[in-house]
Formats: structure tokens, sequence, C-alpha cells
């Protein structure tokens, strides 16, 4: 690996620019530990491209890299549209494919992928701001399920405009406002338990697909999800390896598993979930989870003595042999 090269793409035009920064920072860390020679590619918020500040086309800016490592996250990092355009360039990445990656990142898509494959989740529905009558809509839902809900956007990450509605009032109140800013959300049954992720890691430690430890997130008193605003300020309570049966562990680990092969996702993933009386929900895939020096896949590979910076070098053979 140090006789290659390495391009890390960071930034991003999305609303995750600030920790996607973070996370190319970290694995850069790890790089120079590594002693691999690395190009730190920054792409800002308006979607160019700059290499040493000065901006530069894709094909420019990735000239002589052997292999990217993708640092971004949300819009044009996980939806597949960079892996296509690394596609065409004909550069292998970490991570997974542009097809996988965008259908992994459309939560409405994933949902219906997952429930033929009897994978339990809350009732949910998908809501368009076009032609959409939200006083009587929100009346359809309460008949549907309820009676509390969770809106989120239907393609995003880290929670951003992700909000609970505690009834059907607060429900038409949350979808005026984010239709104003979003096309399109999806609204889901608020299911009350413990909230749970699950990174899954390929070829490591003799095993196709490595299950690291579930983490239980513990958000404040003050919130009833891992909302955005408690995500890195270091309110959340975040606890590796979490309090759960032995059952609920495998169940966690499987279903974390059998999405990830259902998706067709690569190298690496992290599947987010709710556990209580009735079972283990899921909610999403991440199909590039955080790296951060404070993120969940980091505390994992810490829990099972795996250092971060074997994780990368890991990452990285497995996009060159891909």
């Amino acid at each position: 690996m140090k006789n290659l090269r390495v391009a890390v793409l960071r930034g991003g035009p999305s609303e995750e620019y600030e920790v996607s920064m973070k996370t190319g920072a970290s694995v850069i860390e790890a790089l120079q530990r590594l002693s691999i020679p690395y190009n730190d590619i920054v792409i800002n918020r308006r979607g160019e491209w700059l290499l040493h500040g000065i901006e530069r086309t894709p094909a420019d800016a990735l000239f002589a890299s052997d292999v990217v490592f993708i640092a971004l996250h949300g819009q044009y990092g996980e939806d597949g549209t960079v892996q296509r355009l690394l596609d065409r360039l004909g550069i292998p990445y970490v991570g997974s494919g542009a097809y996988s990656s965008a259908l992994a990142m459309n939560k409405v898509l994933t949902k219906e992928i997952l429930r033929d494959h009897k994978i339990k989740q809350p009732a949910h529905l998908r809501v368009t701001k076009a032609g959409t009558d939200v006083r009587r809509l929100v009346g359809t839902i309460e008949t549907l399920f309820g009676p509390e809900y969770i809106v989120k956007p239907v393609s995003g990450g880290s929670s951003i405009d992700t909000h609970h509605a505690h009834n059907a009032v607060e429900l038409n109140s949350i979808l005026d406002d984010v239709l104003s800013r979003r096309d399109e959300v999806l609204v889901e049954e608020f299911v009350r338990g413990k909230e749970a992720t699950v990174g899954i890691v390929e070829n490591l430690r003799d095993e196709a697909f490595y299950s690291l430890p579930a983490v239980e997130i513990v958000p404040p008193p003050s919130h009833s999800f891992f909302a955005s605003d408690v995500k890195y300020d270091g309110r959340t309570e975040e606890i590796c390896p979490g309090r759960f049966s032995r059952e609920e562990k495998e169940a966690l680990s499987a279903a974390a598993i059998l999405a990830h092969q259902v998706l067709g996702l690569s190298h690496y993933s992290r599947s987010d979930f709710i556990v209580n009386d009735k079972g283990v929900y899921f909610l999403e895939t991440n199909t590039l989870p955080g790296l951060t020096q404070t993120s969940l896949l980091p505390q994992m590979l810490t829990a099972v003595g795996h250092s971060f910076d074997d994780f990368i070098l890991h990452l990285l053979k497995l996009a060159v042999k891909k």
C-alpha cells in the first residue's frame, strides 16, 4: 500500500460538510501514521474540487491517484454521484458502488426492499410537497398509525431536519415547515425503545461480514431521539457494547448484515435501529459512516481491539481488490 497514492475526498456540497471535513481529517491522520502518500482533495460547498487550494477538474485533481478514500457524507458523496464519476474515470474507491449508494440513501426505497426480507420497521408514509393538502393528509396518517411520529428527509443524514411530532397537531405544523424547504419527506411511526447502531465490515477477522458490537445511544433527557443538535456536542451517552440481551444483540447483528447484503453494499456500513419488547426495528443504513474522533464506528472498533489505522488500511485493500 505504501507504493500507492491515496486521494482523500472530503467536504462536499451537502449539509454534512463540516462532519465530512472531520472524517477526512481522521483518515488523513491515519494515512500519515501509516506512511501512505495521499492527496487531500477538498470539495467546497459549491461543488468545486480543490487540490492544494487550487480549483481543478476532478480528472486533474485525481491524476496519479491509485485509489480514492471517499470521506464525504450526504448528497453527492453517499447518493451515488461521486461514485459514478469515479467509475467513469476508472479509479477504485472505498465504499459501496453508485447504484447501491443511491438506493441506501433513499430511505423509502430502502424500506420497500427490506420489507420483502421480513426486516421489522416502523410504519411509514412518503409525503411529497406537490399537491399535498397537509391537513387532510395528517388525518389519514393519524388513522394509519400514530399517535406520535418522526418526520425526516427521504434522503439525508446526521438527523438534519428530523423532528419528533408528539401528536397530529404538531405533525401538521412540522410538515408545513419542512415541506417549505424540501420536496419530499418521510413520516414514520415513533417507536419508543433503545436506540442502537451496528457496524458491518467485510472480510475482517476471517468473516465475510464482520458485525461490530452494537452501540446503545442515550440522548439527553431534553431529547426524545438522537437529534442533530446532540450528535456531536457530548450531551448524548454512547455505550459500547450496548446494554442489550444476548438475543437482542444477535437480532441486531443479523439485521445489520442482512441490510448490508440486500442493499448490495460494499466494504462497510452502519445501520440504525430501535429495540423494544416487540423486537428490533430497522431505521436506516449509512453507506459512509462518520469516522471522526467522536463517531460511533471508531468506538465499535475500539471495543473489539481493532485499531483505527488498521481499519483504514483494511478498507483501502478492499477497494484496490474490487
